[in-house]
């Protein structure tokens, strides 16, 4: 699904600055389309439910990108 890979890469960068609607619409997604891609990160665990300043969804500890410059 091209728009929850969309909406997955808008979270990375979005880094907590607006609400998870909010973002979904910056990104052309209305309210629904935008909880039905939430459950769908939550089911894959991608995403977990962790108040992130605005946003209430943040990335799942062990899927967040390493720094792997050494």
């Amino acid at each position: 699904m091209e728009n929850k890979e969309k909406y997955y890469r808008a979270l990375i960068e979005n880094d907590g600055q607006l609400n998870e609607i909010d973002l979904g619409e910056k990104i052309g997604l209305n309210e629904d389309e935008t909880n039905e891609i939430i459950v769908q990160l939550l089911a894959e665990h991608k995403i977990e439910y962790a108040e992130n300043r605005a946003c209430n969804y943040s990335l799942m500890k062990g899927v967040r990108k390493k720094n792997n410059s050494r």
